[in-house]
């Protein structure tokens, strides 16, 4: 009696059950693709030849030497640094944001940014904050050494020290990947170009002493009170002379007559010090050199590196200078919050800096993955796009003596030398 039951049990079991495996396999399959297909197009793009380091590196290099004279711009025409570097420090994170959510989430490497946002990795993220804080209190320094010490010599000397220590740092931290007999000649290029620039700047210097002089003896200050815009106005005094020199002293938001040599020196050897810190800790956070990590966990894009990067520069950058508004530094003017929103005179260049800033160091980091960031470091002859425009926005050098441009050459000539030196050495890491 259970002989037909049971077999038709038996039988109705075996066809559901092939049904079941028919459909199952029909669901899964185009759920497979689907979810292969987004993949794909989730994963992150990273930089992998030689020749897109290189055009990295090139772009970033104009980026970066371009920002800081936008800053200087606005300094000189009287906008207080307090407010430009806010306005600067919000593009600035913005860029990383952009970044991160475009080449961090598309092509074909895995982790991409928003799965190691839950990673277990801390270390690295804490060296990637590092690298942000050192490089905010470096550009935080530049600002004022602008003022004292001028865009080209402040960048030259900054960049000059950042080659030095920070690239014999990458050097070692990337395993030797760049060529060394090319590398360190490169640095040693830089070091000449940075004694044209102590050079260039003593000698313009003695040029502007020369003018003021000249000016005192004739009189010539009597007419620079009808002088009311140095940059727009239809009296403006001519590039170079001692009528702009002066103007340019009434006009500016820090003041640097009468103050010692040494505080804008000694402020450009910090910031320098600073930019040298911050791409071995950048190094560190991507590549996990001293082991870290703990096995298993990826290291860190460069991408999502940037992301924690550039919010630990953000936080720096506004923490301080909100407390500069209220207790400036230098006998700079007091100010407000309330001041500073309402301080719309120049906001664009500001805002405008901060994204040429941002992208020039992502740029930067992501041909230094690719290449090395010894390499990487190309990147510092920045005083070649920052003289530039000193020359072009500030009439620096203008009306200067044959030996000042003399100089002035041999310091270029001896940059491009440096960058394409140090850019020939680029490695490919494995």
């Amino acid at each position: 009696m259970h002989l037909f039951p049971c077999s038709f049990y038996m039988k109705q079991r075996q066809l559901f059950a092939t049904l079941y495996v028919d459909f199952k396999d029909y669901l899964s399959l185009p759920s497979l693709e689907s979810e292969r297909f987004i993949s794909r197009q989730l994963q992150m793009y990273l930089v992998e030849s030689k020749g897109g380091a290189i055009a990295c590196m090139l772009l970033a290099l104009s980026f970066l030497g371009t920002w800081p004279a936008l800053l200087t711009l606005l300094e000189r025409r009287g906008r207080l640094p307090q407010h430009t570097y806010l306005d600067y420090t919000i593009t600035n994170l913005l860029a990383a944001i952009i970044i991160a959510f475009t080449f961090g989430e598309i092509g074909n490497q895995k982790p991409n940014f928003l799965d190691q946002l839950s990673q277990d990795n801390w270390p690295s993220v804490l060296f990637a904050m590092a690298g942000g804080i050192v490089l905010s209190l470096g550009n935080l320094a530049t600002q004022y050494a602008w003022a004292f010490v001028g865009l080209s010599v402040t960048e030259v000397i900054s960049s000059s020290i950042t080659v030095v220590i920070g690239t014999t740092l990458n050097y070692f931290l990337d395993g030797k990947i760049n060529k060394a007999e090319i590398l360190f000649p490169g640095v040693g290029c830089f070091l000449i170009a940075v004694c044209f620039g102590s050079a260039v700047h003593s000698s313009n210097d003695a040029d502007n002493k020369a003018k003021l002089a000249a000016a005192v003896e004739k009189n010539a200050h009597t007419s620079i009170e009808r002088n009311k815009d140095l940059e727009n106005g239809s009296n403006k005094a001519k590039y170079g002379t001692a009528d702009f020199l002066i103007n340019l002293e009434n006009k500016r938001a820090i003041k640097v007559f009468g103050k010692g040599t040494f505080i804008g020196l000694g402020i450009t050897f910090f910031a320098g010090l600073c930019f040298s810190l911050f791409t071995p800790a950048f190094n560190l956070a991507t590549n996990d050199q001293w082991h870290t990590l703990r096995d298993g966990v990826p290291h860190l894009s460069v991408y999502t590196a940037f992301f924690y990067f550039s919010s630990s520069c953000f936080v720096i950058a506004v923490i301080l200078n909100i407390s500069f508004l209220y207790r400036p530094i230098l006998n700079s003017p007091k100010s407000s919050l309330r001041a500073y929103v309402a301080d719309w005179d120049g906001r664009g260049w500001a805002l405008l800096a901060g994204l040429l800033c941002g992208f020039g160091n992502g740029l930067q980091f992501m041909g230094g993955q690719a290449a090395g960031y010894a390499a990487a470091d190309a990147v510092q002859a920045l005083p070649l796009v920052s003289t530039f425009w000193g020359m072009i926005l500030f009439g620096e050098y203008r009306r200067s003596s044959r030996r000042t441009y003399v100089l002035l050459v041999g310091m270029l000539l001896m940059f491009v030398v440096a960058v394409a030196v140090l850019m020939a050495s680029a490695g490919h890491r494995k």
